[in-house]
């Protein structure tokens, strides 16, 4: 199996068509239940953990490099999972075409562990933009939230402010657990959903900080 590139720039003009919606009753068995979209689902474990964990929820996981989906889509079909879903595409401009064509808004969102982009003139190429916070305030319903982790600092706290600077989301702190040892600043403990990222699981066992942060739609 040929090695798949750990980063993609989204502004390639590769990645600057945005992707043709699906037919939601092709894909989901219940197309009307709850969904969970999962931006940059990577090999897409956390969502076929939680499709098997909650199966009265849909869940959509979204990934701009086409061999991950590729390869994830023939495992997928091998579990026979009626409640989840893979698409290859850019979510900085996919993503609002995709939430007008659900037969209803997601009620969970979560980005997780993102491409980091250190260096500064490489920042326009995060997933965390204006853009794509303000599309999911125009189509998630108030109480909807959306989940943040990272385990580098300073991305999350970029990823807090861009939320943090629309008006449609408001931070919460509950559960109120205490920050971990070593983090500075208000991040959440614990993980509120039954299931991790590869990422968050290999992060945690080696002992170093998850940065974890929670939305609310207003």
């Amino acid at each position: 199996m040929s090695r798949v590139r750990q980063h993609v720039n989204p502004l390639n003009i590769r990645y600057s068509k945005p992707v043709t919606p699906p037919a939601w009753s092709d894909i989901f068995a219940h197309p009307t239940q709850p969904l969970h979209i999962d931006i940059g689902c990577a090999k897409g474990y956390f969502i076929r953990d939680m499709a098997q964990l909650c199966p009265d929820w849909n869940f959509l996981g979204l990934e701009i490099r086409e061999p991950l989906v590729e390869q994830s889509l023939k495992h997928l079909d091998q579990l026979g999972l009626n409640n989840l879903h893979m698409l290859f595409c850019n979510a900085n401009n996919s993503l609002q075409p995709l939430l007008t064509s659900l037969p209803q808004p997601p009620q969970r969102v979560s980005i997780q562990f993102p491409d980091p982009w250190f260096k500064k003139r490489h920042q326009k190429r995060r997933v965390v933009q204006p853009q794509l916070v303000a599309d999911l305030a125009e189509f998630m319903l108030p109480g909807a939230w959306v989940w943040l982790q990272s385990d580098v600092e300073t991305l999350a706290e970029d990823m807090v402010l861009t939320f943090a600077e629309n008006p449609h989301f408001q931070r919460s702190f509950e559960p109120p657990h205490p920050s971990p040892p070593g983090i500075n600043g208000p991040w959440l403990a614990d993980n509120p959903l039954p299931a991790m990222t590869d990422r968050e699981r290999v992060t945690l066992d080696q002992g170093k900080p998850v940065y974890r942060a929670l939305f609310i739609k207003t």
